[in-house]
């Protein structure tokens, strides 16, 4: 058996249950796989997301100002002496502490005074600062009328720091204002708490995460999660080499989302550039927390597999116990058969193959049975069919037997103990065997059961019960016809190949016998006993060799449809009496058999 599988479970559970193992290990691959990356896919688009709205309110809100004095403009426009309402005006902005507006000459550059945080001198020109709710300066832009602005931008976002005078963390805006020929004529400084910006953000519950940065393009961490107060220090100042990663793709891009190393990636990150400020927002995640649900997936899938192989070694074990159980008893019931001892094995009540083949051994043992009972009963030398019609009365297989009329016929080779002292024992063997296997296939030929072997000579009888008594003699008669044609064919032949050659002499006899089954339980065999057997035996022995001697039964059971050569009395050994014997030389009712031409005159019948 290749790779030693000896059993039937044995190559189920490896040609079934390894092809299924291999067939779930292999979907559970091939769905995780494709399970992460699209989790990942989903992960990154949903991180975008989430980081594009985030920086889009605190975009929103650094707007505020910058849309608020572009209103102003359109409605008032700027002059010497709207200075202060429009730092008014901007300071009610949410979240706005202070504002500094400073004005310049027209075509001059705007000079920021030290309390405004401008420094004086630095290439900026020469001006006047005012402050919200203080006068404006005389001569500061003396000669300027109403000026409406062309471009309002941002020149400056500064980074959060604290301001002692609001006990808060703040942020500075300084906005450059142009007239319509693009000329710088005032800067605009406003300052915000760090806070307000970062107020749209603590709806958002994944902003909650210590994992969210707002990131400085230096670098530096402005904001982590719910925190509004700065923490200093640098993405990636500790060493880890993805943040350091991810801080080089800051730098250089303005989305995007980043995967760690490992399969799955054991960390993974986004990122999104604010537009109104040089800041980022950055989302940094575990990869194990991201492929959660695929892992608890992979887990119940796991434990789904185990399962069904269990279920599948379950059912192989039921499937070949069950099968296991029916070979053996059919495999037990073969070695009894071996032995000679025809056990049934029973039959399964499920109508599947094993019932078949339990149904299909029953039946080869009816058989087995029927053959051997042949053979114990009526020998090896009865016809099959014969045989059946024997067996179908129920009195034929019991020992004993009744009384009847049968046509018995005895045949014996003449001379054949002189010509074994001239063989040796196997040509002997030879000869006799190739001379009866003729005369057994005649006999069967013609319905005759062979009662046994004396050495040379064959006894056998012809039953009258189904066909009648003149039946019977008529077999009996076409058989010894036949015989003897068969007996002088194979002389020619053995003449021929220098083989010796014999010569069969047969008696037939009519009369009543015992016929039934003769011996013990043990060993049987059906047969005839009589007195007409053993006169038979006298008729044969008056046959020459070639010659076929009848009784007066015979003949009177066929009138008019034998021919025969001579008639002679005899008084047989055992008879008080002589008997009238004939020598057959044909019949009518044999298709034209006919015995070999006797000396002598012939008799008419």
């Amino acid at each position: 058996m290749p790779f030693g599988l000896t059993s039937l479970r044995q190559r189920l559970m490896v040609l079934l249950l390894l092809p299924v193992a291999l067939l779930l290990l292999g979907l559970g691959a091939a769905g995780f796989f494709f399970a992460r990356d699209r989790l990942l896919d989903q992960w990154r688009d949903s991180a975008i997301l989430s980081l594009s709205r985030a920086a889009h309110a605190v975009d929103m809100r650094l707007e505020q100002p910058e849309d608020a004095v572009k209103l102003i403009n359109r409605m008032a426009g700027l002059a010497p002496g709207s200075v202060q309402e429009w730092e008014e005006l901007l300071a009610r902005l949410p979240g706005v502490t202070r504002v500094k507006l400073i004005l310049t000459d027209a075509g001059d550059p705007v000079l920021m005074p030290p309390n405004g945080g401008l420094t004086p001198g630095a290439g900026m020109g020469r001006g006047r600062a005012f402050s919200a709710g203080g006068p404006a300066a005389p001569g500061a832009a003396e000669g300027m009328g109403t000026m409406r602005f062309h471009r309002v931008e941002v020149a400056q976002v500064t980074s959060p720091r604290l301001d002692a005078a609001v006990g808060a963390e703040t942020v500075t805006l300084i906005f450059d204002l142009s007239n319509e020929d693009k000329r710088p004529v005032a800067r605009l400084e406003v300052v915000m708490r760090f806070a307000h910006l970062l107020e749209d953000l603590r709806a958002l519950n994944w902003w909650q995460s210590d994992n969210v940065y707002l990131v400085e393009n230096t670098g530096r961490v402005l904001a982590r999660g719910a925190e509004a107060h700065p923490l200093g220090g640098r993405l990636g100042a500790s060493g880890d080499a993805f943040q350091l990663k991810v801080l080089t793709e800051v730098l250089s891009k303005n989305s995007g989302t980043i995967l760690g190393p490992g399969h799955p990636a054991r960390e993974v990150a986004g990122f999104y550039h604010l537009s109104r400020a040089p800041w980022s927002l950055v989302m940094l995640a575990r990869g194990d927390v991201v492929l959660a649900p695929v892992e608890q997936f992979l887990k119940a899938y796991v434990v789904a597999g185990l399962i069904c192989v269990g279920l599948v070694l379950v059912l192989i074990f039921m499937v070949t116990g069950q099968v296991a159980g029916s070979v053996r008893q059919v495999c037990q019931a073969a070695r009894q058969v071996a032995m000679g001892h025809y056990d049934d094995v029973p039959v399964p009540r499920r109508n599947d193959e094993f019932f078949r083949l339990a149904h299909s051994f029953n039946t080869m043992v009816a058989g087995l049975k029927e053959k051997d009972y042949i053979r114990d009963t009526f020998g090896r030398y009865v016809d099959p069919a014969v045989a059946r019609r024997l067996m179908s009365r129920p009195d034929a297989t019991l020992l004993g037997g009744e009384k009847r009329k049968v046509a018995i016929m005895m045949t014996d080779v003449r001379g054949f103990t002189a010509l074994c002292d001239t063989l040796s024992p196997e040509e002997t063997i030879g000869v006799i065997n190739r001379y009866l296997s003729r005369f057994i296939e005649v006999i069967q030929r013609h319905e005759g059961i062979i009662v046994d072997f004396l050495g040379d000579a064959v006894l056998a009888f012809f039953d009258s019960l189904e066909q009648g008594e003149a039946e019977a003699v008529r077999q009996a008669v076409c058989c010894a016809l036949e015989l003897q044609a068969a007996t002088a064919e194979f002389t020619q032949e053995a003449a021929a190949q220098g083989r010796p050659q014999l010569a069969t002499g047969i008696g037939l006899n009519f009369g009543e016998v015992v016929v039934g089954n003769i011996g013990s339980p043990a060993r049987t065999k059906y047969g005839i006993v009589g007195g007409p057997v053993n006169l038979t035996q006298r008729i044969q022995s008056q046959a020459e060799g070639g010659e076929i001697v009848v009784s007066q039964e015979i003949r009177d059971l066929l009138p008019g449809q034998i021919q025969v050569g001579r008639t002679f009395s005899v008084r047989p050994k055992g008879l008080d009496r002589d008997i009238e014997l004939y020598l057959l030389t044909g019949s009518s009712s044999c298709g034209g058999l006919q015995a070999e031409p006797q000396a002598g005159p012939p008799v008419n019948s």
